[in-house]
């Protein structure tokens, strides 16, 4: 991507300065044997870490920015449980880069069990599964009345999870 779609490389590395706390800089620096080296500055240090140094949240939000800038959408992005080793705070923002993803032609399919993650959700947006009678359904939030009602009144939908509201959901 650095070599191929520029523009959309130096998307990535401003929207990581934006988005990963204490990142002030991150540079890709080409070797001699024609590698790329991801240098991430952080402010509180003089000198950058190569990514072997960096947290693994670090490079998990780089790996989502890559996937998500690609300036050719792929068909279908699944991902399972984003909200793994990253900030809760950074995953509304998160969700709205797999929503302009989406809205570039790709299509994300994401897993999650992160009530934080879900809050940055639209209810049309949210799909679960449910196990009866040995068959796996599949359940659309905003057609679910009671879900609907509450969203409406402010409630996130997140924090219905918790609740237990989706019916058939989670461990109980």
């Amino acid at each position: 991507m650095s070599e191929s779609h520029r523009e959309s490389f130096d998307r990535v590395l401003e929207v990581m300065r934006e988005r990963v706390p204490g990142v002030s800089r991150v540079e890709a620096k080409p070797t001699e044997d024609g590698r790329i080296v991801l240098r991430f500055q952080d402010g509180s240090f003089q000198d950058p870490f190569i990514a072997r140094y960096v947290s693994d949240g670090t490079i998990k939000m780089f790996a989502y920015l890559v996937l998500l800038y690609d300036p050719k959408p792929h068909l279908l992005l699944a991902v399972e449980e984003p909200e793994i080793q990253l900030y809760p705070e950074l995953l509304h923002e998160l969700v709205e880069e797999f929503r302009d993803y989406a809205r570039r032609g790709g299509q994300g399919f994401i897993s999650t069990h992160s009530p934080d993650f879900l809050n940055g959700t639209k209810l049309e947006e949210i799909y679960w599964l449910v196990k009866e009678d040995g068959f796996t359904t599949v359940k659309r939030a905003s057609e679910n009345e009671l879900l609907a009602n509450l969203v409406k009144e402010g409630d996130l939908p997140g924090a219905l999870w918790k609740q237990g509201l989706f019916e058939g959901a989670g461990i109980r």
